[in-house]
């Protein structure tokens, strides 16, 4: 029998001062036998940045390579936002675009490298995809702190990240990269 997924629980007081959303979220993720918990902790930062309703987790979780980490439905089944994590492949990104309206990218690592191969033109709308990463020291300083039941406070606001959990506050920022421009 293989290794299975270790659930966690998150409670997460968000507020994202820059889209003018203040929610208590409370939510489920599984962090699977071939993710970090610095990929789990971008999946779930990026559901909460992306917090709206229809938003869901891949039902085939992150072992599923057609389907994006999280998505937002509509009421009708249309993906309108394709949310992946890391540094997807071309290939899938590609489909992204082809798929949905929206396409926004987390990663959890550098993504200057995926941000010059879509400068290559072989992406379909890739200038629109959103590329934001997560500061190495941000997630460094909050790996240690993750539980299996997590309550945080998020605030967002202008770039900034500040986590408040057991009063601990780890700060850190969410840069935002762009597919063609010099000094992404």
């Amino acid at each position: 029998m293989g290794n299975r997924a270790t659930l966690f629980r998150f409670h997460i007081e968000l507020s994202d001062v820059d889209r003018g959303i203040y929610e208590p979220l409370d939510f489920r993720a599984a962090l699977h036998p071939s993710e970090t918990a610095r990929y789990l902790l971008t999946r779930v930062i990026a559901y909460a940045l992306c917090f709206q309703e229809g938003i869901e987790f891949a039902p085939g979780g992150i072992s599923d390579t057609e389907e994006p980490a999280i998505r937002v439905k509509s009421l009708d089944g249309r993906t309108l936002e394709w949310i992946e994590i890391g540094n997807p492949s071309t290939k899938k990104l590609h489909k992204a675009t082809k798929s949905s309206p929206v396409v926004k990218v987390f990663a959890h690592k550098d993504p200057s490298p995926l941000v010059q191969e879509l400068a290559s033109g072989e992406v379909h709308r890739a200038r629109e995809i959103e590329i934001y990463g997560l500061e190495n020291i941000f997630l460094n300083e909050l790996e240690p702190l993750l539980t299996r039941d997590n309550k945080w406070s998020l605030i967002h606001t202008e770039g900034s990240l500040t986590i408040t959990l057991n009063d601990k506050s780890v700060q850190g920022e969410l840069r935002r990269f762009k597919v063609g421009e010099s000094g992404s």
